[in-house]
């Protein structure tokens, strides 16, 4: 008996915590992180580059960064197709495309709020609420899935296909259950009313796995990936460079970026952990560098693609 009340005073303090002062501590602490390597290495740092010999590189990088989040959007787009939305417009996917540099914007919500607006006049509130909620967790997935080849490093490695496992017309329910518990903090900033939202209600998933959205998925971190890569190989003076693990540290430190909320677009975060990931094995002013550079170009893909939307709020402001 002593145990269950001790344990539901458990359950009801952690309920009554509130994760908003972590949340920033852990980005704030991130950031400085990044921030004390790069002033330690200050002297080794030069972002000098040869743009007439390396220009094209650079260039190459940036369009890999256009291309991963055009992969995103068709990604999204299946989402909400296997949510069971049939009437899916093309304007989807530029929808997309052009509220993505909301992710920037501190607060963390916006892009799914412009997002789960459009969908709502598409289809039904249920669907458009869950369909953008549950993206992140698809990027999750496929990240981790991807980094799981480290198995042939480490055991361990295995593990990071438990996400993927969740994917499926059994089992997502479960993953949407627990987005029910931020609900709350959601509700009233995309005016949801709780009485009429439920799961099960009018969210019918239309085969048993979502094989396109998770295959998109996989792109949209794939070419993420090549930008990044053409940026460090440009800057790389260290050839002594596996390959396959720069490729995993990439994806978890990506992975860890995605699933902190306070940090706009993981900025910090990513670059934090991918200096804590790599550890020794390559030298730390050449991954600050390109960490530098590719956060440059891929903001900058972002914001190009964005820009008639930004022009557009500007517009209303005005």
């Amino acid at each position: 008996m002593k145990q269950r009340i001790y344990s539901k005073l458990n359950i009801n303090f952690l309920k009554n915590i509130k994760f908003g002062f972590p949340k920033k501590l852990f980005f704030l602490l991130s950031l400085s992180y990044f921030c004390f390597y790069f002033l330690k290495n200050i002297e080794q740092i030069s972002f000098d580059l040869n743009f007439e010999k390396y220009g094209k590189y650079i260039f190459f990088s940036f369009l890999f960064c256009i291309l991963s989040v055009y992969l995103n959007a068709f990604a999204w787009k299946n989402i909400v197709i296997w949510f069971g939305t049939s009437n899916v417009k093309k304007k989807l996917i530029s929808f997309y495309v052009l509220t993505n540099v909301l992710k920037y914007v501190p607060g963390g919500i916006w892009h799914f709020l412009e997002r789960f607006n459009f969908i709502k006049d598409l289809s039904n509130p249920q669907i458009a609420f869950y369909s953008t909620l549950i993206e992140p967790f698809f990027m999750l997935s496929a990240s981790f899935l991807l980094a799981s080849i480290g198995i042939i490093f480490s055991p361990f490695y295995f593990f990071l296909i438990l996400p993927s496992i969740f994917l499926n017309r059994k089992l997502i329910y479960l993953v949407l259950r627990k987005l029910e518990s931020i609900k709350g903090k959601v509700t009233e900033t995309m005016q949801l009313t709780n009485s009429k939202y439920r799961l099960e209600e009018r969210v019918k998933l239309i085969s048993l796995f979502p094989t396109k959205a998770l295959l998109f998925e996989i792109g949209f971190i794939l070419t993420k990936f090549a930008g990044f890569f053409i940026c460090f190989n440009t800057i790389n003076s260290f050839n002594n460079i596996n390959t396959i693990q720069l490729f995993i540290v990439f994806c978890l430190a990506w992975s860890v970026g995605l699933v902190v909320p306070t940090a706009p677009s993981g900025v910090g975060v990513f670059e934090a952990f991918f200096l804590l990931f790599s550890g020794n094995s390559i030298p730390q002013n050449i991954i600050l560098v390109s960490l530098i550079y590719f956060r440059l170009i891929s903001t900058s893909a972002d914001l190009l693609l964005s820009l008639p939307f930004v022009f557009k709020k500007l517009l209303k402001v005005i």
